[in-house]
């Protein structure tokens, strides 16, 4: 853990007031930097004029790494940008690799992949909320948050082995059907987590110290929100009703029936908060598909190992659980992709930390930053 004082030096604002100046390193390796994110904190005494996040520590390369591989071979990749939510990475990945080959899914694997993808939402919207109860000092939320999340990652856990990285979706489809028995653990998992995600509700976001602590703290108007490109929770909490699944709608989502939840103030509070409406609703969305899922195949067929898309590029995105996650490819014939761009909501929802943290503490300033949910391997690539 470190958090280093850098240097102190006298400094005059734009209203004319002296003060020292105390320059604070938090980070790299800090709990309250949600990864390995170092931030260069400016205060006059507690409270922050200036914070500067400094990304790169988990840069591997993966955008590069994808020219020396085949198509296939990129689909584990994926799994370590979001690695909160592998299963978003997968199917943007996959998405973009079928639109450049010209690829169609079967019905079964898109209602599949809308199941898997809405319950990585919800465990990853818990780790979002037990990381803002952490940040606040209600290390009980974080306990509850993961207890609902477990049951989420045992179901990845019986679909295809794994329990953060799945590699479960693939170009033109999934890797294997749902075992016998999961569909009814689904159903009685959805059906008895609306419960759970309220008794969180009442425990947190109603908690008297919790609400002191987030209301009010890294405003962020829907103006700005547009302006700098925030997606998902981050941009929905300040009024932007924009999400994919209902404005580019995608795969079967247009068949089932559900709500985008829009906060009002667009506070640390809010950001926090709409993430739990999300999981509510993705309940929902689960629940649907897993009644409209018929029988029938997984992959499409004929589809060879060494895919080679014909010349050319394509793009494709999603709704992640934290907003527009893009995929961007070029073909040059060969079974390896020419060029791979990942367009990541995390690192456009990060750079609003220098926006939001000024005229705050050094304790709201870590509130803040874990309102915007960041996963730095997808920050950094």
């Amino acid at each position: 853990m470190t958090m280093d004082i850098e240097s102190t030096r006298r400094v005059t604002d734009d209203d004319g007031r002296s003060f020292d100046e105390l320059v604070v390193n938090i980070g790299p390796s800090h709990p309250s930097t949600h990864g390995v994110c170092r931030v260069i904190a400016h205060l006059d005494g507690e409270i922050v004029v200036k914070a500067e996040p400094v990304i790169g520590y988990l840069h591997r390369g993966i955008e590069k790494m994808a020219e020396n591989r085949t198509y296939l071979q990129v689909v584990p990749l994926t799994d370590r940008l979001d690695y909160v939510g592998s299963m978003y990475a997968n199917w943007a990945y996959c998405r973009a690799v079928e639109r450049l080959a010209g690829i169609r899914v079967p019905e079964r694997a898109e209602y599949i992949r809308v199941i898997v993808c809405e319950l990585q939402r919800i465990a990853s919207h818990m780790m979002g909320i037990g990381a803002s109860g952490a940040d606040t000092g209600a290390a009980t939320v974080f306990i509850y948050a993961f207890e609902i999340r477990e049951r989420v990652i045992e179901l990845f856990e019986l679909l295809c082995g794994a329990r953060l990285t799945y590699n479960y979706v693939r170009p033109g489809g999934v890797s294997a059907d749902l075992p016998d028995g999961w569909v009814d653990g689904c159903r009685t998992v959805v059906r008895g987590l609306p419960a759970r995600l309220n008794e969180l509700d009442d425990l947190f976001f109603r908690n008297y110290i919790a609400r002191g602590r987030m209301k009010g703290i890294g405003v962020l108007s829907a103006d700005d929100a547009v302006a700098w490109g925030a997606t998902g929770p981050v941009a929905r909490a300040s009024g932007v009703s924009f999400d994919i699944r209902k404005n580019d709608p995608y795969s079967v989502y247009p068949r089932l029936d559900f709500e985008v939840p829009v906060g009002e103030k667009g506070d640390a509070f809010d950001r926090a908060r709409l993430k739990l409406a999300e999981a509510i609703e993705s309940c929902r969305i689960v629940e649907q598909a897993l009644d409209q899922l018929e029988p029938g195949p997984v992959n499409a067929p004929g589809i060879p190992r060494l895919i080679r898309p014909r010349p050319g590029d394509a793009y494709d995105h999603i709704e992640s659980a934290r907003g527009s996650l893009g995929v961007y490819l070029v073909s040059d014939g060969s079974p390896r992709p020419y060029r791979m761009k990942v367009r990541s909501p995390a690192f456009c929802n990060l750079q609003l930390l220098s926006r939001l943290a000024p005229g705050h503490t050094v304790s709201d300033l870590v509130v803040i930053l874990g309102s915007l949910d960041p996963v730095f391997g997808e920050v950094d690539r």
